[in-house]
């Protein structure tokens, strides 16, 4: 081997050490960057002259970087769009980046809602995932999440359960009349129903003694709320009937009439009022309503229905799942995070801002919900810090600038070396 190779020997030496010193400072950079993964630099020898039929060494060359995979810190921020990936698997993005309009993949979680109400990257990509329609059914392709206009939307009273006692020893009043409720009943209790349109309708309730165990009910709202009805009218949109034995238990409840035809919604709404369970329908009577000595008071109210509600929060669950909780005490699911796994995550290409896009080498992304496959787990209200270790890379750094200043001996050793066999002419 001449002298001559021995310097680009050394020169190899150089190059590829000065790389690799790079790609420690890249790391060293983004020590800091929410999701960044570390790069290993590789090498790899090159072959030069022979001698003695032996192929001798040409030197070293950066052969490329390899990107370590391995998890990183996951740190706590509060903020619910916050997603961290415990495990394998990377949340999919969509729009246009550096000019080029597409899907690219991504470990930084830092998400947030845009002005359309679209769960967003800090660059405005828009996070993907697989809308849950109100039947609770799952799409079957990821696509867009708009989640920020979300309603939740109204439902029409459809069961009243009350349990009260009343009093054994009421007097029974005069005959009921509509227009007297006051007088013409013992007791009295209030309640909200919702119609069809979601509007809230306040009930007055009235419960009259008929003497010997047996009660009659009868629930109320102002006329103006109902089609055809007079504003400060009490109308009659419900009745029935309560029998209770000698024990003070419920022994029979009937419904004689229910209908309401609140403006605008939906006509005869039919809205079920119970008192608890009775002996006639295999309960104990006392569960319940019932009628004990003393004064009459309500002891629970159980009324369905809602008015339409806004979104006011969301909740991600570690399966990805996102439950809106809206205004109106719903909590419903609106939708779940995709995540994407390669058999090759090698062969991904890295495009900046913590993103990266598949390639023929890394294969095409295998795409479902978290906790399947090889895919880990998201945590809300979290990021996963970059795996950049600031020891292990000064480590590195120190022993890379070692080896370039030894392939620098190499060649100021070698250009000696020249200059000696320059001088044999003198």
């Amino acid at each position: 081997m001449s002298i001559t190779n021995s310097l680009y020997i050394g020169i190899s030496g150089l190059q590829a050490h000065g790389d690799a010193i790079s790609v420690v400072g890249d790391n060293i950079a983004n020590a800091s960057t929410v999701g960044y993964k570390r790069d290993r630099a590789s090498f790899s020898d090159m072959l030069g002259g022979e001698l003695d039929a032996q192929r001798l060494g040409g030197g070293v060359r950066l052969s490329g970087t390899q990107t370590m995979w391995d998890q990183g810190t996951v740190t706590q921020t509060g903020n619910p769009l916050d997603l961290a990936i415990r495990g394998g698997g990377l949340f999919m993005v969509k729009g246009s980046h550096g000019g080029q309009t597409g899907q690219y993949y991504t470990r930084d979680g830092r998400f947030h809602l845009d002005a359309q109400g679209f769960v967003v990257n800090p660059q405005g990509l828009r996070l993907q995932g697989f809308a849950i329609d109100a039947a609770g059914t799952r799409a079957l392709s990821a696509g867009d999440l708009p989640l920020g206009a979300r309603q939740s939307p109204p439902v029409a009273t459809a069961n009243a359960a009350m349990s009260l006692n009343l009093d054994a020893n009421a007097a029974v009043p005069p005959p009921w009349d509509p227009a007297n409720p006051n007088t013409t009943s013992n007791y009295a209790t209030s309640t909200t129903v919702y119609d069809s349109l979601g509007a809230a309708h306040h009930v007055e309730v009235y419960f009259r003694s008929q003497g010997a165990g047996a009660w009659e009910f009868h629930a109320m709202v102002d006329g103006g709320e109902l089609a055809g009805g007079t504003k400060g009218t009490l109308t009659e949109i419900a009745n029935g009937t309560l029998a209770f034995n000698s024990a003070g238990a419920l022994q029979q409840q009937t419904v004689a009439a229910s209908s309401a035809d609140f403006v605008n919604a939906t006509p005869a709404q039919v809205i079920n009022f119970t008192f608890g369970d009775d002996i006639a329908s295999g309960g104990t009577g006392l569960a319940g309503t019932t009628q004990f000595a003393g004064a009459s008071s309500v002891n629970g109210l159980d009324i369905d229905g809602r008015s339409p509600g806004k979104l006011t929060d969301i909740v991600i669950s570690d399966d990805g799942k996102i439950r809106g909780v809206f205004d109106n005490g719903d909590k419903i699911e609106l939708a779940q995070v995709a995540l994407a796994d390669f058999a090759n995550e090698q062969g991904l290409e890295r495009t900046g801002d913590g993103l990266v896009t598949e390639t023929a080498a890394s294969g095409k992304p295998l795409i479902d919900v978290p906790g399947t496959g090889a895919r880990g787990s998201v945590s809300s209200g979290a990021l996963e810090s970059s795996n950049v270790d600031l020891g292990n890379e000064l480590v590195t750094l120190i022993a890379y600038q070692r080896a370039f200043q030894a392939n620098a001996k190499t060649v100021t050793t070698a250009d000696e070396m020249m200059n000696d066999v320059n001088n044999l002419k003198r």
